[in-house]
């Protein structure tokens, strides 16, 4: 599937390793971007984010790099910067143009190889290739994502990346770019679980969503101690929300702030001591604004991407997804998943 990208200015570039499990996706805003960040999980990784307090004195940010590879994978931002530095767009310094990139990571390692993680020149080719046509599923970031994991790689499910939009009676514009890789599960509309952990999958009816899933609140609620990971304990869900109105940066601040209410809307449970999760807001234009209804729209969108997610998804080394799971599949080895 593929979004066109409404905002102008605005363009989207994969690198995707679907062999080793892994890839990085960016966010490009070449002519700049007033932006800020509002992290809630407990366990982020991120690369200039101390740019976008509303404190810091930097107004604009070029590109937004979202990563597999856990920590290794900000390596990748570097080759964001090498683009962007050849066609001459950042921020003016005396001595040269400076491109602001700011970057935030998923753990992936667990899916694939873990000893291949994006790089420099996978950051290069996503920024080379970016454009407003959008594909999305298993694809750059969401190569290796995944969701339900209190139980391990026993019954998580597979999940990636999806881009969402939302026009408002203002004539602006707001659109999320998101990748689910979450503790907990994917819930839906009417509250029930969409994607999450898997016990006792045998696959189901086609076309009929299974009923096989864990439910990681009830299950948690259960605990007399700490819940005990089998594996794959750090997870994160991130959202790049771009619009074209015209927001200061404490603005962009106050929406990536509304815009968690869509995390919590789509995943349960969210912002765990476990997961990185974060939301970046860039605002790119100058259409009217009113963060009020900015923010709630952002949610809106996160809330449709993180769904979008795993209904896109496709399974990817042994891990099922749930189009796998409404075809009454079996989860396949990983050597025909490569």
């Amino acid at each position: 599937m593929s979004f066109e990208i409404g905002i102008e200015g605005v363009v989207v570039g994969h690198s995707t390793n679907r062999a080793d499990g892994t890839g990085c996706t960016v966010i490009v805003v070449p002519g700049g971007a007033v932006a800020s960040l509002d992290v809630r999980g407990g366990a982020p990784g991120t690369r200039e984010s101390d740019i976008l307090s509303p404190y810091s004195s930097v107004g604009e940010l070029h590109a937004v790099l979202l990563t597999g590879g856990s920590a290794f994978g900000l390596a990748a931002a570097d080759g964001v910067v090498a683009y962007l530095e050849e066609q001459g767009h950042g921020y003016q310094t005396p001595f040269g143009r400076v491109p602001l990139v700011a970057a935030a990571v998923i753990y992936d390692l667990g899916l694939g190889y873990a000893h291949i993680r994006p790089r420099m020149e996978d950051g290069y080719r996503a920024a080379a290739g970016a454009s407003a046509l959008v594909e999305e599923g298993c694809v750059g970031v969401g190569t290796g994502a995944t969701v339900g994991k209190i139980l391990g790689d026993e019954g998580w499910m597979k999940a990636g990346f999806a881009a969402t939009g939302v026009r408002l009676p203002s004539e602006a514009s707001v659109c999320a770019f998101t990748v689910v890789n979450a503790f907990g599960d994917v819930v839906a509309e009417d509250g029930s679980v969409l994607a999450g952990a898997l016990v006792d999958y045998v696959g189901g009816e086609p076309g009929v969503a299974p009923t096989c899933f864990l439910d990681t609140h009830a299950y948690l609620m259960t605990l007399r101690d700490h819940p005990r990971f089998n594996a794959n304990a750090e997870h994160t869900t991130l959202s790049v929300v771009v619009t074209d109105a015209a927001l200061s940066k404490i603005e962009c601040s106050q929406v990536a702030r509304m815009a968690h209410d869509g995390l919590a809307r789509a995943i349960s449970p969210v912002h765990t001591p476990v997961d990185g999760d974060a939301i970046f807001v860039l605002s790119t234009g100058s259409a009217p604004s009113n963060v009020f209804q900015l923010g709630t729209a952002a949610a809106d969108a996160v809330a449709a991407g993180i769904r979008r997610a795993v209904r896109l998804a496709e399974g990817l080394h042994g891990v099922p997804s749930l189009q796998d799971l409404r075809g009454g599949g079996t989860r396949a080895p990983a050597e025909d998943q490569g």
